[in-house]
C-alpha cells in the first residue's frame, strides 16, 4: 500500500472505529456510474460536511491491495446487488491536493503530484520507472494486465482556493486534470470511474466548466448525492438519544439546509462536537473560511450590505447563481459573493424559490 497508489483502508478503519453514521450508500451511486458516460463525478460540499471521510470510504471499498469486507459488514452498501462485484477489485489513484500544497508549496504542486504518482507506480510496478508522463504510466499498468483504476481526488479545488494562486498556476493545474480525464480512448482504458470532492464546483472557462467531462453535484444541486451531504433528521435524533443531548437545541443550532428529497440536513462536524461536548455553539469559528467571512460580506458591491442585514433579520432573499465563476478572485457582484457563501455553507439555498437564507443559529 502507498499514499497515492492503493492507499488501503486505514483511513476508513479509523472512521468506523468511532461513532460512525452509515453513509456507505454513496458507494452504490458511484458503482452505478462505473464504465458509463457518467463515470466522472465532482461532488462539492461545504467544509466539514464529510468530504474526506467519503474519499477514505471509497478508497477502502475499491482498493484491491486490501481486504475491507469486515469493515463494511452490516453497513448499507452490503445490501446493494453490486456490492461484491466491485469490492476491492480496482487499483486506486488517490490524491489529497492539500497535502501537496503543504509539503512543496503552491508553485510546484502540479510537478510534485506528477512525481509522486510516477514514484509510487514505479515502486508498485517495476516496469514503470521508464515513464515520465502520468497518463502513459497509468496506461502501461493497465495494459500489463493489471486492474483498471478508480481515481479519488480529495480537496480538488485547493489550488483554486489558495490566496496565493495565480491564473497561470490554476491553468497548469486544470490542464493536468484535463490530461487525466479527457474523453479519448487512452483515459477511457485507464479509469472506470473518478470521484472528486472539494468545496467549490469546477472553475468555469467562460460560461462552461473547465473540465467538462465531469458530472457536477453541489450545495446548489446535489442530485442523487443529497442524502450523503450531511446528517438527516433521523440520524441526528439517534445521536442525541445515544449521547443524551437535547434534540430541539441540536435542531436550532445545526439544521437548516435542505435539498430535493431531504428536508432537514445538519452540519455533521458540528453535530458530533456538540454531542460529545454537550455544548451548543459555533464550531466553525476557528476555521479559515470563517475568518475570511468578514472580508466577503464587507465587499463593496451594490446592495450587499442591505442583503446581509435582511439575512440576519431572518428573511430569505433571491439570488442569481449562474455567473459565479467558481473561484475566489472573479467576484463581480453581490450575487457572486452570496453564491460563494452558499458553497461555503454559510447560506442555505432553496432551489424551488431561488432564494437563500441563514440556515441556523451556528451560522447566524
Amino acid at each position: 500500500m502507498g499514499m497515492y497508489i492503493n492507499p488501503g483502508n486505514d483511513g476508513f478503519k479509523t472512521c468506523v472505529a468511532g461513532d460512525y453514521i452509515d453513509k456507505t450508500g454513496l458507494i452504490a451511486i458511484v458503482n452505478s456510474t462505473i464504465g458509463t458516460k457518467d463515470k466522472l463525478s465532482c461532488v462539492s460540499r461545504a467544509r466539514r460536511f464529510g468530504k474526506s471521510m467519503a474519499a477514505q470510504m471509497l478508497c477502502a471499498y475499491y482498493d484491491k491491495s486490501c481486504d475491507s469486507r469486515e469493515l463494511f459488514q452490516g453497513l448499507e452498501i452490503t445490501k446493494n446487488s453490486d456490492y461484491d462485484k466491485y469490492l476491492n477489485m480496482y487499483n486506486v489513484l488517490y490524491i489529497d491536493v492539500t497535502s501537496f500544497i503543504g509539503e512543496g508549496g503552491l508553485t510546484e504542486v502540479v510537478n510534485n503530484i506528477r512525481k509522486a504518482i510516477i514514484r509510487e507506480l514505479a515502486e508498485a510496478f517495476s516496469f514503470i520507472d521508464q515513464y515520465e508522463n502520468v497518463v502513459d504510466a497509468l496506461g502501461a499498468v493497465v495494459e500489463s494486465g493489471e486492474a483498471k483504476f478508480i481515481a479519488i481526488i480529495d480537496e480538488w479545488d485547493a489550488v483554486i482556493r489558495d490566496r496565493h494562486s495565480t491564473n497561470e498556476l490554476q491553468y497548469d493545474y486544470l490542464e493536468f486534470l484535463r490530461s487525466l480525464f479527457k474523453s479519448n480512448g487512452t483515459t477511457d482504458k485507464i479509469f472506470d470511474a473518478a470521484y472528486m470532492t472539494g468545496i467549490l464546483p469546477i472553475k468555469k472557462d467562460g460560461s462552461q466548466s473547465a473540465i467538462s467531462e465531469f458530472r457536477e453535484y453541489t450545495m446548489l444541486d446535489p442530485g442523487e448525492f443529497a442524502p450523503y451531504f450531511g446528517f438527516n433528521e433521523d440520524e441526528v435524533k439517534f445521536i442525541c438519544e445515544d449521547k443524551g443531548v437535547d434534540f430541539s437545541q441540536m435542531k436550532k443550532w445545526y439544521d437548516g439546509y435542505s435539498f430535493k428529497g431531504v428536508e432537514s440536513v445538519y452540519n455533521p462536524n458540528s453535530v458530533i462536537y456538540a454531542a460529545k461536548k454537550r455544548s451548543f455553539k459555533s464550531y466553525w469559528q476557528m476555521s479559515s473560511s470563517a475568518r475570511s467571512l468578514e472580508g466577503y460580506i464587507n465587499m463593496d458591491f451594490d446592495g450587499l450590505a442591505d442583503t446581509v442585514v435582511d439575512l440576519l433579520g431572518g428573511r430569505s432573499v433571491p439570488i442569481k447563481t449562474k455567473k459565479f465563476q467558481n473561484d475566489l478572485t472573479s467576484l463581480q457582484s453581490k450575487d457572486d459573493v452570496l453564491t460563494l457563501l452558499t458553497h461555503f455553507g454559510y447560506l442555505a439555498y432553496d432551489d424551488e424559490s431561488g432564494t437563500i437564507r441563514i440556515p441556523n443559529e451556528e451560522i447566524r
